[in-house]
C-alpha cells in the first residue's frame, strides 16, 4: 500500500483546490469531479475532504458521511446523464485494485461498450 499523508495525497489536495478538477458537486464534507480516465459516458469520483485510506479504515464515526456519499450516488448519475442506471465501485487495498490510497467510490454510467461488441455471435 502507499502511504499517503493529506498534505501529499492527491485527492486532498484535489479538494483543497490546490490541484484543478471539473467538479460536478462540493460541500463541507464531499468533493465530486469526473475522472480524468473515464471508463464509461459518465464517470464521476465521489471523494471525502476528510482523509480515509479506504473503506477498510472506515469506522463508526464515518457512518454519515458514508451515508452522504451512497445518496450522492444517484442523484449525481442521474443529473450528469446516466437516466438510467449506473455503477458503483469502490476498491479497497491493493489487492483490491486501489490506486489512490484515499477512499472514493466511482460512478459509471451510460453505455457500455462491450455490449455493443458481437462475442459469439
Amino acid at each position: 500500500m502507499v502511504d499517503a499523508t493529506p498534505a501529499s495525497c492527491l485527492f486532498c489536495r484535489i479538494a483543497r483546490g490546490e490541484i484543478p478538477s471539473r467538479s460536478v458537486f462540493q460541500d463541507d464534507e464531499v468533493i465530486v469531479f469526473h475522472d480524468i480516465h473515464p471508463a464509461a459516458p459518465v464517470h464521476l469520483l465521489i471523494v471525502p475532504k476528510r482523509h480515509i485510506d479506504s473503506l477498510l479504515d472506515a469506522e463508526a464515526d464515518h457512518q454519515s458521511l458514508l451515508g452522504k456519499m451512497l445518496l450522492l450516488a444517484p442523484r449525481l448519475a442521474k443529473e450528469q446523464g446516466a437516466s438510467d442506471g449506473f455503477r458503483l465501485i469502490v476498491n479497497n487495498g491493493t489487492g483490491g485494485g486501489q490506486e489512490v490510497f484515499h477512499l472514493h467510490f466511482h460512478v459509471l454510467g451510460g453505455p457500455r461498450p462491450w455490449r455493443q461488441m458481437s462475442i459469439g455471435r
